[in-house]
């Protein structure tokens, strides 16, 4: 109604009215103002709020019962889960916002101007010779109508690969950033090996992929877009080209003319909102894709029952039991066969056997984490369980952080350093406050010190260590051993490893005797007495 009044105004060369349109002009506009910053606002809270909904959820599923460690055993893998709960979610949201939002306004816009261009139109006569004239009433809303449905055909027809093409490009995207990830958590390793060469031809390969992948993208949005801006800019004149007659007839004024024209690019805008929307759309859709094949993927963990692993009891007695214990690799392979074991406080149990035999897995399926198991493992009520792996893992965050975990920060200070002392890493005592990255910072063989310093902390009733001395020297892992027997004596150590110095250690040992079979046999623990940390 302003542009109306307002070409009116200039038509008739109205100077005093001019300026009360360019006033009211000022109100409209300040009211449009407003109406944006809180739009943008109100939709940055929303999008907060629910991004911190929506990661939680994935977050737990995620973690719960360990899906993380079990999705490597589903088929088909999902890739990059770091990436879809960080990123695509992120995406996900506000891309949604901004495709609902402009949907929304499209709605109302439309039924708003809808019924003004339905009055602004007015009949338009087609002659039919001898048949005599066909009227049309508001033929501007049927041109905008035939005008959007026959761009949006042609749009969906063109840029509908788009979807699989921003599907692949995410992909190919966190593959490459993987893959420079790996390099830099295992720096050491490659700078020893010499590897850089290798390194460099295989991320080169990984970013062939990405650029490949967004060429073909940008031949596609080219196609895209000479349809789209052809389309649009077709509408600028289309409207005008359409009223004309009714203008050069005298039926309207160059105000009406001109809210005519206004009225059809609103409402074309409103119905063209696939057209200019789709190439978000594409991307919206790859998002959606990733993010159910995710979650996809951990309801197939449950329905395969890869979340479940071996069936843990707990029970009253204070023995830790396997009945019928049998493991298995992923391909069926079996690696152990009807394992009965006891388990009794104070036992030391060493597992021996060659490399492949399936020690580690077997520490796997007492944890509850490898789901290729049968059996039972009846577990002590009230029992405390720790594992300690070859390579201990070390949270981001300072050191006090790290000797704590998993648990929270609930241990004294004196205990602390104590722990730290006994396990020979005294010159840490003072850093336990700093944040460093304390996987690279500590050399492997610290890092399995701290983790039995985690152990005299937790002091758990069973301790199951997988070649957790592997990187220390004999006089160092006798030492470590030695805490164990005097700190914990009560606690029940089983030990993997290979060294003929463990024997002395243990009281049992588990041998491994070929197609899945094993031994079990009695050791003479030695006493060394009191430990004396050196």
């Amino acid at each position: 109604m302003w542009i109306n009044d307002f070409y009116n105004v200039l038509q008739s060369l109205d100077k005093a009215r001019f300026m009360a349109e360019l006033l009211r002009f000022c109100v409209l506009a300040a009211a449009y103002i407003a109406q944006s910053v809180y739009m943008l606002y109100l939709s940055q809270m929303l999008q907060l709020r629910w991004r911190r909904w929506l990661t939680e959820e994935y977050l737990k599923d995620w973690l719960s019962r360990q899906a993380y460690y079990r999705m490597q055993f589903a088929e088909p893998q999902t890739d990059n889960p770091d990436q879809r709960i960080s990123e695509d979610i992120n995406s996900f949201i506000e891309i949604t916002l901004n495709l609902g939002a402009t949907l929304l306004s499209s709605v109302a816009t439309l039924v708003s101007f809808l019924a003004i261009l339905w009055q602004l139109s007015g009949t338009l006569g087609i002659p039919l010779g001898g048949l005599g004239t066909l009227y049309l009433p508001g033929y501007m809303v049927w041109a905008a109508l035939i005008y959007s449905i026959l761009g949006t055909w042609l749009t969906m027809r063109i840029g509908n690969p788009l979807i699989l093409l921003n599907f692949n490009q995410q992909r190919f995207e966190a593959d490459f950033r993987f893959s420079m990830m790996r390099i830099r958590e295992n720096s050491e390793a490659v700078a020893l090996y010499g590897g850089e060469g290798q390194e460099h031809v295989s991320l080169r390969d990984r970013f062939r992929f990405v650029l490949g992948n967004f060429w073909s993208i940008m031949r596609r949005q080219k196609r895209l877009s000479w349809l789209t801006n052809t389309y649009n800019q077709a509408a600028v004149v289309f409207p005008v080209i359409m009223a004309a007659p009714r203008f050069f007839a005298g039926q309207m004024q160059l105000g009406g003319l001109m809210q005519t024209a206004g009225a059809f690019g609103t409402v074309h805008n409103a119905l063209s909102y696939l057209i200019n929307s789709y190439t978000t759309i594409a991307r919206w859709h790859a998002v959606i894709d990733r993010l159910s094949g995710f979650s996809r993927s951990l309801e197939e963990l449950k329905t395969a029952k890869l979340l479940e692993g071996v069936n843990r009891i707990h029970i009253a007695d204070n023995t830790l039991r396997t009945d019928s214990l049998s493991v298995l690799l992923p391909n069926g392979k079996k690696l152990i066969n009807n394992l009965k074991l006891d388990i009794e406080p104070g036992t030391r149990l060493l597992v021996t056997g060659p490399s492949g035999c399936g020690k580690s897995t077997l520490m796997r399926a007492m944890a509850g984490i490898w789901p290729f198991c049968t059996g039972t493992i009846l577990l002590p009520e009230r029992s405390s369980i720790m594992f300690l792996p070859q390579k201990p893992y070390l949270p981001l965050g300072t050191l006090r952080d790290g000797l704590c975990y998993p648990y929270a920060r609930g241990y004294g200070e004196e205990d602390l350093k104590e722990a730290l002392f006994l396990c020979g890493l005294n010159d840490l005592i003072g850093a336990m406050d700093k944040t460093e990255d304390w996987s690279h910072e500590l050399s492997l063989g610290e890092q399995q010190r701290l983790a039995f310093a985690r152990v005299l902390l937790a002091k758990p009733d069973f301790i199951f260590l997988d070649e957790a001395t592997a990187s220390l020297d004999e006089k160092s892992e006798a030492d470590l051993y030695g805490l164990l027997q005097s700190k914990l004596p009560h606690s029940a150590v089983t030990s993997v490893g290979h060294r003929s110095s463990l024997l002395a250690w243990h009281s049992e040992r588990l041998t491994f005797e070929g197609d899945a079979a094993w031994e079990i046999s009695g050791l003479e623990i030695e006493d060394k007495g009191p430990h004396q940390n050196s």
